[in-house]
């Protein structure tokens, strides 16, 4: 999305709200953000608003810049980037306009320009990036009358992973989103990353379905499905909604790879006294193979979770989420995995 001559990168909606200044940060539609849910179970609606992995791309040649930015729902983290290039942390408190200051650094300009070649992002391009668990809020920018624009083309990764899962794809006990597993393959990959991770309410509802299959902003998408649903479905459901978002998806995008990644390993797969979550746990993990199999597109593709988690001890003291070495860890296996296919 493009305003004020900036690049919202993984936003879909810049929201107004009456009462509140600023653009709200949204990743789904207002649509799709209120069709979320099962029965009582509406956490997805809130999740979803989250701005976790949007962005905020410019280049300019303003040497001062001033971002005002504020959070909603908690204070924020914001990570900044020249292209590749650590540039900064700031914190934005919750309901106070933040101005952050940046300023271009001349040691880009020291060095040989062939060392600052062959990135998936150009160093000209500034990156605002947020970090997880709050709601970003946009109030302007002043680059002190000289020129802005977006970034072009030939200044960012050429192809765009759209990241559809739960709160394990939306980084959850990363201590930073830059080091969730997504994050961390896309880095290894060379790929842009539109994270459409849903803490605790990845359901495969209908409307995400519809939404996700007629996008024609991204390249090649992972379905990380399951571990959200298992409190609510018994397998014949889950194969129900399961089959609906892949078989919409590889329909819609024949051209396109289509992964699905199976539930990572948990405390569930190791219980003392097994209980539901534990089968389903298992028939969930049966159905998505049985569904590749059955399908066999040419598109279509499935990654096993243990094959991504490869460590229990990856996993941070809930046994479900992975920590940052998990992460990493997973980041790694499964940009391998994404290699081959993405490569074809």
């Amino acid at each position: 999305m493009i305003y004020d001559n900036l690049e919202f990168h993984n936003v879909m909606e810049l929201q107004k709200k009456d009462g509140f200044s600023g653009l709200r940060l949204q990743r789904f539609p207002e649509e799709i953000r209120y069709s979320l849910g099962y029965e009582d179970d509406k956490r997805g609606r809130i999740a979803s608003q989250t701005s976790t992995g949007c962005e905020v791309r410019f280049v300019t040649d303003s040497k001062k810049i001033r971002l005002y930015l504020s959070a909603l729902d908690g204070d924020g983290e914001v990570l900044v980037y020249n292209g590749n290039f650590y540039y900064g942390k700031y914190t934005l408190k919750s309901g106070v306009i933040t101005t952050i200051h940046l300023e271009a650094d001349e040691r880009f300009e020291e060095v040989n320009p062939e060392i600052l070649q062959g990135y998936s992002f150009s160093h000209k391009v500034w990156r605002i990036a947020m970090n997880r668990g709050f709601s970003a809020v946009y109030h302007g920018i002043d680059v002190c009358g000289c020129t802005i624009r977006p970034p072009k083309e030939n200044e960012v990764p050429k192809l765009r992973w759209l990241a559809y899962g739960s709160s394990i794809t939306h980084g959850v006990e990363s201590i930073s989103h830059n080091n969730s597993y997504v994050e961390q393959a896309a880095k290894r990959l060379g790929v842009d990353v539109l994270c459409n991770g849903i803490s605790g309410a990845c359901l495969c509802e209908k409307e995400v379905a519809d939404y996700m299959a007629t996008r024609n902003d991204w390249d090649f998408i992972t379905l990380e499905l399951g571990v959200n649903m298992r409190v609510h479905f018994e397998p014949e459901e889950f194969e129900k909604r399961a089959r609906y978002i892949i078989k919409k998806v590889i329909e819609n995008n024949p051209d396109k790879p289509v992964i699905i990644i199976t539930i990572f390993p948990n405390r569930s797969l190791y219980l003392k006294q097994p209980d539901k979550i534990y089968y389903r746990n298992i028939e969930y993990n049966k159905i998505l193979n049985e569904i590749h199999r059955e399908f066999n597109a040419n598109n279509l593709h499935i990654i096993q979770g243990d094959s991504i988690l490869t460590n229990f001890s990856g996993l941070s003291s809930d046994l479900l989420h992975p920590s940052d070495d998990g992460h990493i860890l997973m980041g790694e296996n499964l940009a391998k995995k994404l290699k081959e296919i993405i490569a074809n």
